[in-house]
């Protein structure tokens, strides 16, 4: 029996076992309050699982930690997918606090991802407080908003009225709206390039998660006969003294160009008896939020979405391009992976980007942290500088370096893991 230090000698820390996933999956569910799921919802994830890359802890027979990682590729500025591993499903027994459990399954899981030579580990968090000092930070956020559509007006552009909606079965038209989801992934940092069975997520409707509502609708967009576009959303009718206040939930949007996403937008505006539409998670930069008449009443809101921790330190910042030539030398503190510790230069451009060991003076001293954050583009260097995240150790560093880092589009995870 391998005994993991932190967690004593009667704890066994190793690589799931299949015949183990039942136990080992029980042992999340009741971290995460213990509400059952639905048979659909568990045979997705059991499907999803990957057991050589997931992790237990264990004592005797009894799961009392988890934690997996999923084959991700993460699109990251310029428009490469970058192999990423999808940290989930991490839990600790409430038995088992205090004792080093997480601690010794995020260093396993980390010196893992470096062995498959994968450069950025990625996660969404339950509680952000957890992750920092493993040095994750969050690079990307999700818009959340619930708009009053019986108040609220939008104004479109031309060539709205040309793009075609129609009605479809969500599990008929998958492979169209995966399409037109394949297309996005490129032009906008943060989003997975979906593996196989990834696809099933957006079709996945237990009643349980419905509140009332209808189950899944979709609605398909087309121009000259392609599919450009869709929405898939919910129907919660309701009436009040005054007349019908339905409600529209949205639960994913994909369009390919301005018209198409405009026609969306104006339908999900004026389905007939509701005067609600609410969303979650969608870019903060999302279109609808210049087209209409009135912000206050869509109630705009922020949350942290993607975590990102740079594995690998030099494949991580090759892998992406710069918007402004940058030229620079990093300071790195790494306390969890000492590898990273150390000075970088990184020169690059729209064109690409090299990042080597150097022991050339440093222009900007930062911990791993900071380069997570900054990473896809949605956090500014300077705004991390201000808040003394990052020392500027040559004038003028800090500005360049910040330019160059910064994405044209914002960056969004389109749904959890």
């Amino acid at each position: 029996m391998a005994t993991d230090f932190a967690t004593g000698p009667a704890a066994e820390l190793r690589v799931l076992r299949q015949d183990e996933w039942g136990p080992w999956y029980d042992t999340l569910i009741r971290a995460f309050g213990g509400m059952p799921e639905s048979a659909e919802e568990r045979e997705l994830w059991d499907a999803l699982t990957e057991y050589d890359r997931s992790l237990g802890t264990w004592e005797g027979d009894a799961c009392v930690g988890t934690a997996g990682a999923f084959t991700f590729r993460l699109s990251v500025p310029g428009g490469a997918s970058v192999p990423a591993a999808g940290v989930t499903m991490v839990s600790v027994a409430a038995t088992h606090r205090r004792r080093g459990v997480l601690t010794s399954m995020m260093r396993r899981q980390l010196d893992d991802v470096r062995s498959w030579g994968e450069p950025l580990a990625v996660l969404t968090a339950s509680e952000p407080a957890i992750y920092g000092r493993f040095g994750y930070a969050a690079a990307a956020f999700g818009l959340s908003a619930e708009i009053d559509t019986s108040r609220v007006r939008l104004s479109v552009p031309v060539g709205t009225d040309d793009v075609r909606l129609r009605y479809a079965a969500p599990a008929d038209v998958l492979d169209a709206c995966e399409a037109v989801y394949a297309r996005l992934v490129p032009r906008r940092p943060g989003m997975l390039a979906r593996q196989p069975g990834w696809e099933r997520m957006g079709l996945l409707d237990p009643e349980s998660e419905r509140d009332g509502a209808s189950p899944l609708q979709c609605v398909v967009a087309e121009r000259d006969g392609e599919v450009t576009g869709y929405a898939r959303f919910r129907v919660r009718l309701g009436w009040g003294v005054t007349g019908h206040n339905g409600t529209v939930a949205l639960a994913d949007s994909a369009a390919l160009d301005p018209v198409t996403e405009a026609a969306l937008w104006r339908f999900l505006f004026g389905i007939d008896l509701t005067t609600t539409l609410t969303m979650r998670g969608r870019p903060v930069d999302d279109a609808w939020q210049y087209l209409v008449s009135d912000i206050r009443r869509c109630q705009p809101r922020l949350r942290d979405s993607l975590y990102v921790r740079l594995v690998d330190v030099g494949a991580a910042l090759e892998a992406r391009t710069y918007q402004a030539p940058v030229d620079v030398a990093f300071e790195v503190a790494d306390d969890f992976c000492p590898w990273n510790a150390g000075r970088w230069r990184l020169t690059g451009d729209a064109k690409g980007a090299s990042c080597v060991r150097t022991s050339d003076a440093a222009d900007l001293a930062l911990s791993v942290r900071e380069l997570g954050a900054a990473y896809l583009g949605g956090v500014s260097l300077a705004a991390l500088g201000a808040a003394g995240r990052v020392r500027e150790l040559r004038q003028g560093a800090l500005a360049e370096t910040s330019v160059g880092f910064a994405s044209t589009v914002a960056p969004w995870l389109p749904h959890g893991f």
